[in-house]
């Protein structure tokens, strides 16, 4: 189909956002956080655990923004997404190995460049399997879930285990950047370093998708064409190749999480990807399926209550998260943003 130089009308437009955003999962996150300031026992503990807890809440919000934006804006649920994450961390091995006189230099500007490089090759090449995957793999199920599940499901495996014949089956260590290690002391509190600048990719994330999404000719031809795809077609617009550039954008910020998630666990394996995969479905699930937003809260209240739950009871962090999904869902069965129905 060939575009119309000038369309006649204007596509509908369905925000994928509610259009009042509700406080009362803002004051649960902020309930949770001064609960547990008298539980942790000293304020500079609490706040270790709750920069800690903001900082992993962000980086896991990285990697689930990819698979909101898809179930969001295609309603594919994409159980693949694993595949992308560990493309990034293991691309990111390479790439600082490679640049290992950079990524050890003393000089913080070369060790920025490496980490930046390792960022977009991740990225890249996690956009580059992306495409290939959808159109492979998720092009012939639109629409139908459960053959999404399935077959993304086993994409994932085979895609774990061409992982393992490119980089070997161990863990290959990622250390960070020389400038990145060690924290900043300010009295008794310590924040490390790289989770200052993962706080800052995530928030950097997260104003680039509500932007493109709510304020671009694009974002508005996207979530037009969820709701009435037939319309926006009629009036000249190739609604198939924005499709797939959401799902690429998906998988290329799956594979920035992956790089992120890499260098905090210090270390990747080629079952990284499906270790994170439960932990993002649980994020989504809380926030709302297809809620930028909803994803954002629901990250920092996984990252915060895994923290908190980490500190006061060890033996019962590994149940935080699904006791936490359960009883928000209890709460809210739609999740804390939900979006309204395709």
């Amino acid at each position: 189909m060939t575009r119309l130089d000038k369309p006649s009308g204007s596509p509908p437009t369905r925000s994928s956002e509610p259009m009042k955003l509700d406080p009362k999962p803002i004051a649960l996150l902020a309930a949770i956080t001064l609960l547990a300031l008298p539980l942790t026992g000293s304020p500079s503990t609490w706040l270790n655990l709750t920069l800690a807890g903001i900082a992993m809440g962000l980086i896991i919000f990285v990697i689930a923004s990819g698979l909101t934006l898809v179930f969001g804006l295609m309603d594919v649920l994409n159980f693949g997404h694993g595949v992308f994450i560990a493309l990034g961390a293991f691309m990111a091995t390479t790439v600082l190995a490679a640049m290992a006189p950079w990524a050890t230099s003393p000089d913080v500007l070369a060790n920025l460049a490496a980490l930046a490089t390792a960022c977009l090759a991740g990225m890249a090449i996690a956009a580059a399997v992306g495409l290939v995957f959808e159109r492979v793999l998720v092009r012939p199920v639109y629409g139908q879930h459960l053959k999404q599940i399935l077959i993304t499901m086993g994409g994932m495996i085979i895609g774990e285990e061409l992982i393992k014949a490119s980089w070997g089956a161990q863990m290959i260590p990622l250390p960070l950047p020389d400038a990145l290690r060690g924290i900043f002391l300010f009295g008794d509190v310590a924040v490390e370093k790289f989770r200052v600048l993962s706080m800052l990719i995530g928030i950097t994330v997260l104003i680039a998708l509500l932007l493109v999404l709510n304020r671009t000719k694009i974002g508005l031809l996207i979530r037009a064409g969820v709701q009435d795809r037939e319309m926006v077609e009629a009036l000249g617009y190739r609604i198939k190749r924005l499709f797939v550039g959401v799902f690429v954008a998906g998988s290329a910020l799956a594979g920035l999480g992956g790089v992120l998630w890499g260098l905090v666990q210090q270390g990747v394996t080629p079952q990284i990807g499906a270790q994170v995969n439960l932990l993002l479905f649980i994020v989504i699930i809380i926030g709302g399926l297809g809620s930028t937003v909803g994803c954002l809260v629901g990250a920092l209240l996984v990252g915060l209550v895994a923290n908190y739950v980490g500190f006061l009871a060890p033996k019962a962090a590994l149940f935080s998260n699904i006791g936490l999904m359960v009883a928000i869902l209890l709460w809210r069965p739609q999740g804390l943003y939900p979006v309204g129905a395709k």
